[in-house]
């Protein structure tokens, strides 16, 4: 696949962008105008596409304007995806602007684009619409596009002022709040008490079921703890300095049941120090000193769907801060312990402006007639 990046050559220092391409090791390869004309008809033999409309159109006016064009020959995308990842601290954010960046650029090469313009951008953002993609999770592959154009400019890959115009590309807005899933306080302990406490897997399973609904830990937390992150401060346990989304440090307190279920897992599972969440094989025995977020996942969606309960991992996030509001939980330490950045943040999470216990339909008192 060929990524074409438009660049005007009195805007850029040519010796950094051939730095740059030097350092990208044979995945960049510039060609300033006349040797692109002058080995025309190779083009084709190189695998090279050759598109310079900027200056076509000038040069049809009788205009004296040297450009050059950066092509990216990429048919692995990886260097190209690189130059956005590499700037990125979290490990969640990587994995989803990759992805992103694979879409877009699949989508690119199946429409034969010929350079990574606004209206390019705007173009691929009405296909996102069409398929029925949400506006957040049009809007998050959107950034990770914008993110490309400004790495591809800061590298001499790409001129600013176009890289500018990708920059401007609107997100898609989005009215009111979804309201999302959480359970109540029984369906909660049902949850948590489905699972099999004569087994190893059931054990760990209630423990892990405990944490989420109990600290509304996100999954990739979960499955990150470790013994030094459970300690007593003021004579209560508490998950200490976890660190979460955005490098929010933060410390969680825990309820004495939450650590009973985590005690007899551990000790049943005969496990002092590291991952306090291990892989279990078939044969309910250990296989490994860890579990990946995807697996808390599937332990969620087997136990929901086990209860006839549609929800997942993230549910349980939500379910804690519900019930911990609904029991009287100060709003700024459900924020705390969430670990979210603002407190509006928290106040949109948990749709505090509407109450579905007490709504206005109630007081319609309208009877049906049998």
């Amino acid at each position: 696949m060929t990524v074409f990046f438009p660049m005007v050559e009195s805007r850029l220092d040519r010796k950094r962008i051939v730095n740059n391409c030097n350092r990208m090791s044979g995945f960049v390869s510039m060609f300033d105008y006349k040797r692109i004309r002058a080995n025309y008809k190779d083009l084709d033999s190189l695998k090279v596409a050759y598109y310079n409309y900027p200056y076509n159109k000038l040069y049809e006016r009788k205009a004296g304007m040297d450009n050059q064009l950066a092509v990216i020959e990429n048919n692995d995308l990886t260097p190209v995806i690189r130059l956005v990842t590499q700037g990125l601290d979290s490990p969640n954010s990587r994995v989803m602007y990759e992805k992103a960046l694979t879409d877009f650029l699949g989508w690119y090469q199946d429409q034969r684009k010929t350079g990574l313009t606004k209206a390019v951008v705007n173009e691929y953002k009405d296909h996102l619409k069409s398929l029925g993609y949400a506006p957040s999770s049009i809007n998050q592959k959107l950034s990770a596009i914008r993110k490309l154009a400004v790495e591809a400019s800061d590298n001499g890959l790409m001129d600013g002022q176009i890289a500018s115009g990708v920059t401007r590309v609107k997100g898609v807005k989005t009215a009111g709040v979804r309201i999302g899933n959480w359970l109540t306080k029984d369906q909660a302990q049902s949850l948590i008490n489905s699972t099999d406490k004569t087994t190893l897997k059931g054990l760990r399973d209630r423990a892990i079921l405990a944490v989420m609904i109990s600290t509304g830990l996100r999954r990739s937390e979960v499955a990150s703890l470790t013994f030094d992150h459970i300690q007593q401060r003021d004579g209560r346990w508490v998950i200490a300095d976890m660190t979460g989304k955005g490098n929010r440090v933060r410390t969680i307190p825990m309820p004495s049941w939450t650590k009973v279920a985590i005690d007899q897992w551990t000790q049943s599972a005969n496990i002092t120090g590291g991952r306090i969440f291990r892989s279990i094989n078939r044969g309910d025995n250990l296989s490994g000193d860890s579990m990946t977020s995807q697996a808390i996942q599937d332990v969620v969606k087997y136990y929901a769907d086990k209860s006839g309960l549609g929800l997942s991992a993230h549910d349980l996030r939500r379910t804690y801060a519900k019930l911990s509001r609904k029991g009287g939980a100060d709003l700024l330490q459900i924020q705390l312990s969430l670990g979210h950045a603002s407190l509006p943040t928290t106040v949109r999470y948990l749709g505090e402006t509407q109450d579905l216990t007490v709504a206005p339909c109630d007081f319609i008192a309208i009877k049906l007639d049998e």
